[in-house]
């Protein structure tokens, strides 16, 4: 089931593939050192590649100028991947999903009724905490990074205002 976008379209697109350029199509990472490399091992497992694709979508993000303010923040009511600025000041949760296949649903299709609210509500409890005093935003947001690692590279889509 695809995730609802309740976000000004103007504003904040659907569906957008991360990449260098507006004509290009999701981005093909280069084959040097890092996470976009070490996803293409067959033999890694879920966990391992869950790992992976977080760093990836972090490289990813502050390449297009984002601020990673935390990662892996827990709370009783789950983790919250990546917590980021974006370059428009919007204060950002991403939930970043990675999959070898698609045999199962899109990787976003992971992000289920259940977790989205899991996920508000960590992150009602990120901004009660007050890990955001002093950062001055716009808004905040709930993005989906969905990454598929297919023929040994990994493909990014960003969902930006998923939920």
């Amino acid at each position: 089931m695809p995730l609802p976008n309740h976000g000004d379209s103007t504003n904040r697109p659907s569906s957008l593939p991360i990449s260098p350029s507006p004509s290009s199509s999701p981005l093909l990472p280069d084959n040097g050192p890092g996470p976009a490399s070490a996803m293409s091992d067959p033999h890694l497992n879920r966990h391992d590649l869950g790992v992976l694709g977080e760093a990836f979508a972090c490289e990813l993000l502050t390449r297009h100028g984002w601020r990673v303010l935390d990662r892996n923040w827990r709370s009783r009511f789950g983790e919250l991947d990546i917590i980021a600025m974006d370059s428009c000041d919007y204060l950002v949760f991403v939930e970043v999903k990675t999959r070898r296949c698609h045999r199962f649903g899109t990787p976003a299709e992971a992000v289920t009724v259940r977790k989205r609210r899991n996920l508000r509500l960590a992150a009602s409890q990120w901004l009660a905490n007050g890990n955001a005093r002093g950062i001055r935003h716009r808004g905040t947001r709930f993005d989906v990074v969905s990454i598929v690692v297919r023929g040994g590279a990994p493909h990014a889509t960003h969902l930006a205002g998923a939920f």
